[in-house]
């Protein structure tokens, strides 16, 4: 049976030990909201294209309005959210501010992200 475009099974059975295992590593519900709150971070192709600069070099503000052609107050606004987000992390080197990615998680989640849209069925 199907559902739209969604497969469904034919019959109503519950599984009730797959049930019992799944709830027992179920995080709570204020990390749940925690991980989804990160993810919409990701759902703004202004910040994913600064975290891609960021993926390939530490650089200033000046630096990533040169690269995506936009304002640096544009820039500034964006990089304030990932900042908040823990997704970068500055440097003040004299007069001038670098930014990069906060840790190897974020380059995780980057790469494994784009191998995914990446991907290609068989």
């Amino acid at each position: 049976m199907a559902i739209g475009d969604v497969e469904c099974c034919d019959e109503t059975y519950v599984h009730e030990d797959l049930l019992k295992k799944v709830r027992g590593k179920m995080p709570d519900e204020d990390e749940l909201y925690d991980l989804a709150e990160l993810f919409k971070i990701f759902g703004d192709s202004t910040r994913i294209r600064i975290l891609f600069v960021l993926f390939e070099a530490e650089v200033c503000v000046c630096d990533l309005a040169g690269i995506l052609g936009m304002t640096q107050s544009a820039i500034s606004h964006q990089l304030k959210i990932l900042k908040a987000s823990k997704l970068v992390k500055a440097r003040r080197d004299g007069k001038q501010v670098f930014y990069s990615l906060d840790d190897d998680h974020v380059r995780s989640i980057i790469r494994q992200g784009r191998e995914h849209v990446l991907e290609r069925e068989p």
